[in-house]
C-alpha cells in the first residue's frame, strides 16, 4: 500500500490544483503555468571583428566559419562588421556588386579598416573584401556584412600571403607591410612587374600616395590617362618636395588603377608611384628637395 500511495502522491497534487480545491503549501500560488522561464527567440548568427580565419570566404556560410588564433598561421582578418540597413536590407537576397547598398558597405570597410591599419590600406600589401550572409542565413534575417583583409604579395600580385599576428597597426610607421620603392620590369611603355627592393639599393620607382580618382565610370576613367599620371606627378612634387610646375622635367609616373570590379563597388584609389626614367635611385626621394630630383 506505502509504495501505491506514493505513486499516486504527485497525481493527486496535480488534481488538487486543476480543480482549485484545497490549500497550496507556502510558497506555491496555485498556478503552475505561470513559473516557466521565457524562451528567448532564436538569434541570428553574426560573425565577430578582430577574430581570423584560416581561408578566404566570398560567402559567408556559417559551416565554412572556423576563427583561429590570429597568433596561429591565418589567411584573412576580419577588422569590422556592420549592419546593412535602409533599402540595402529589405532586398531577397544580399546587395548586387555595384549597388548602392555595397557601394555604402565598401566605403564603411574602407573607412574601418584604415582606422584599424593606422593608414590607408591602398598603401600597403593589404586587400580589403566585403562578405554577406549565405542565402539561407539571409532568408533567416541576417543582415550583417564582414570587413575581411589579406596580406598580399605585391601592388602587382593580389595573391594572399599565409601570415601570423593581427595587421591591426601594420602600415604605422616604418611597417614591412608599406609600399617602398621598387626596380620595375618594363616592356616598352608598359610595367610588366614592380620588384619590390629596399630604398638604399637601386632602384627606378617609389611609391608617393594614393589619388583618389573623381566618380566617373571606369570606361571614361580608362580614356583619361594624361589626367591620372598629372594627378600623380602633384603627388610626386608634394612627397618629394620640387615645384609643381616644372616636376615633370624632374621625374615621371607610374599608376595602379582598382580593378573594375572594385571601381564599380566605389574604390576611387589610384596607387601613384615616381618613376625615374632617366636615373637610377639608391635612396628615398621623400622630402628630398630637388637636389635629388634635378631637371633633366
Amino acid at each position: 500500500m506505502r509504495r501505491w500511495l506514493i505513486g499516486v502522491a504527485l497525481g493527486a497534487v496535480a488534481a488538487v490544483t486543476l480543480t482549485g480545491c484545497g490549500t497550496p503549501p507556502a510558497g506555491i500560488d496555485g498556478d503552475l503555468t505561470d513559473d516557466w522561464t521565457t524562451i528567448a527567440a532564436p538569434a541570428a548568427f553574426t560573425p565577430e571583428p578582430g577574430t581570423c580565419h584560416s581561408h578566404v570566404q566570398e560567402v559567408g556560410y556559417l559551416s565554412s566559419y572556423g576563427p583561429v588564433g590570429c597568433d596561429r598561421p591565418h589567411r584573412v582578418e576580419t577588422l569590422h562588421v556592420g549592419t546593412l540597413t535602409g533599402a540595402a536590407a529589405t532586398g531577397a537576397q544580399p546587395p548586387a556588386p555595384g549597388s548602392a547598398g555595397t557601394r555604402a558597405a565598401h566605403a564603411t570597410c574602407h573607412k574601418e579598416t584604415t582606422k584599424a591599419l593606422g593608414a590607408d590600406w591602398r598603401t600597403g600589401r593589404v586587400g580589403v573584401s566585403v562578405v554577406y550572409p549565405s542565402p539561407a542565413a539571409w532568408t533567416g534575417g541576417s543582415r550583417w556584412f564582414r570587413c575581411d583583409a589579406t596580406e598580399v604579395r605585391g601592388v602587382d600580385d593580389p595573391s594572399v600571403v599565409l601570415r601570423t599576428g593581427s595587421l591591426k597597426g601594420a602600415l604605422t610607421g616604418a611597417a614591412p607591410l608599406r609600399h617602398g620603392c621598387f626596380d620595375p620590369v618594363m616592356k616598352g611603355d608598359d610595367v610588366t612587374e614592380m620588384k619590390a627592393v629596399a630604398c638604399t639599393r637601386k632602384h627606378r620607382a617609389e611609391f608617393v600616395g594614393v589619388w583618389v580618382a573623381p566618380d566617373t565610370s571606369y570606361a571614361e576613367f580608362d580614356k583619361a590617362e594624361r589626367k591620372a599620371h598629372e594627378a600623380c606627378l602633384a603627388l610626386v612634387a608634394s612627397y618629394a618636395k620640387v615645384p609643381r610646375g616644372d616636376v615633370e622635367f624632374r621625374a615621371g609616373s607610374i599608376y595602379f588603377q582598382p580593378y573594375e570590379q572594385d571601381w564599380r563597388n566605389g574604390d576611387r584609389g589610384v596607387q601613384c608611384f615616381l618613376w625615374a626614367d632617366d636615373r637610377t635611385l639608391t635612396r628615398s626621394v621623400k622630402n628630398a628637395g630637388t637636389k635629388a630630383l634635378p631637371r633633366t
